[in-house]
């Protein structure tokens, strides 16, 4: 399983968005506090077992890092570093990449005297801080696309790991552990071969998330016309979190542009990422056919996690797997196994939110001929 956590994009968006009316920077020492204590005590971080993370992570990351090369011929600059960390861990670096990513809102929004602002910035830091450490508790590896604008030498250009969590899900259902570590490996280097190894795709991710932030309107009466057509959807008998959880509700018509952008490029990288796991896991690692029937049945939550899950949006983002998988292996069937390397060429070769589930269509404007079996 895998989040960006400048979380791709459209989690970036839904913390913007809950941001409505503080004025003051957020109390990031609160939100990792509550992160913290709703990610709970790592259960396996004095084991025995999770002395050969490191090491594994170490070797089985470069090994990935060549199968990926070699399969997609998208080559990063440099080495990635594996990074293997505890749940808080985890939860901190993100805290570092979304304040950076929030800057500029944040300040914005500082401008705009409330006299709710010390009420505001905790509930918001509360809310931020909730989520992460829910999510802590789920994550097995993240490629973190805005580490390496950082300087943190120490996690410059990583890839994480969360041990716990992959140390639970491998006692629980006996995976060999370093085949399935292998696994997630080649799925978290597939995606820094996406952002470093297409050299525009970096600069281009982070632009349209900051553009979808730079629209963002902290004034309270905009947030009042979001929730009326939240009720308006209700009426129609439309469930109104099924495309993005709340954040896709109370964006604006600019800001719903810009995420339907970010959701096309998400569908595909997620897809791409998925599509290449698999395809290098049925020859090198033993075991993935049942490793990937049970990571889909985790997405698959009931009971109270599946109403979180849909609130916060986390069920669209799993529909990007299966969108994204389904156009990349129609347009290989299509039109070759490297058929994809045209979206790589530039931004206007992206297929758009109708193509993905159109792949033809896509296939046609970009001027690439359909295989004859």
């Amino acid at each position: 399983e895998f989040w960006f956590l400048a979380i791709a994009g459209n989690e970036s968006n839904r913390f913007a968005l809950t941001i409505t009316g503080a004025t003051s920077s957020v109390d990031w020492k609160l939100a990792g506090r509550v992160g913290r204590s709703v990610a709970g005590p790592d259960p396996l971080v004095d084991s025995y077992l999770s002395s050969s993370l490191v090491e594994d992570f170490s070797q089985l990351t470069s090994q990935a890092e060549s199968l990926v090369a070699q399969h997609t011929g998208l080559r990063a600059p440099g080495f990635a570093r594996a990074c293997v960390l505890d749940r808080h861990e985890w939860l901190d670096a993100n805290l570092v990449s979304l304040r950076r990513l929030l800057s500029p809102l944040l300040e914005r929004i500082s401008n705009k005297p409330s006299r709710f602002a010390p009420l505001q910035t905790r509930v918001t830091a509360a809310e931020m801080g909730f989520l992460l450490g829910w999510m802590s508790k789920r994550v097995l590896g993240q490629y973190d696309v805005l580490v390496p604008e950082s300087s943190d030498q120490d996690r410059g250009d990583s890839v994480y790991y969360v041990g716990t969590n992959i140390l639970l899900l491998e006692k629980k259902f006996s995976f060999r552990p370093r085949d399935f570590r292998l696994w997630i490996a080649i799925h978290e280097v597939t995606h820094r071969a996406q952002f470093l190894g297409v050299p525009w795709m970096q600069s281009y991710y982070t632009g349209l998330v900051k553009e979808a932030l730079s629209h963002f309107d902290p004034d309270p009466r905009a947030l009042s016309l979001a929730w009326a057509r939240v009720v308006e959807a209700v009426r129609r008998g439309n469930n109104p979190l099924a495309e993005g959880g709340i954040a896709a509700l109370v964006a604006s018509p600019e800001q719903q542009e810009g995420l339907r952008k970010i959701q096309a490029l998400m569908s595909l990288l997620e897809g791409h990422g998925n599509r290449v796991m698999n395809e290098l896991g049925q020859k090198h690692v033993v075991g993935q056919k049942r490793m990937a029937q049970v990571l889909d049945a985790r997405r698959k939550r009931r009971g109270v996690s599946a109403i979180f899950s849909q609130l916060v949006g986390l069920d669209a983002k799993m529909r990007q797997y299966e969108v994204g998988e389904a156009f990349v292996t129609a347009v290989e069937l299509a039109a070759g196994p490297r058929a994809l390397d045209t979206a790589w060429r530039g931004p206007e070769f992206l297929p758009t939110v109708t193509e993905l589930i159109a792949p033809e269509v896509w296939l046609k404007r970009v001027g690439l001929s359909v295989s004859v079996s």
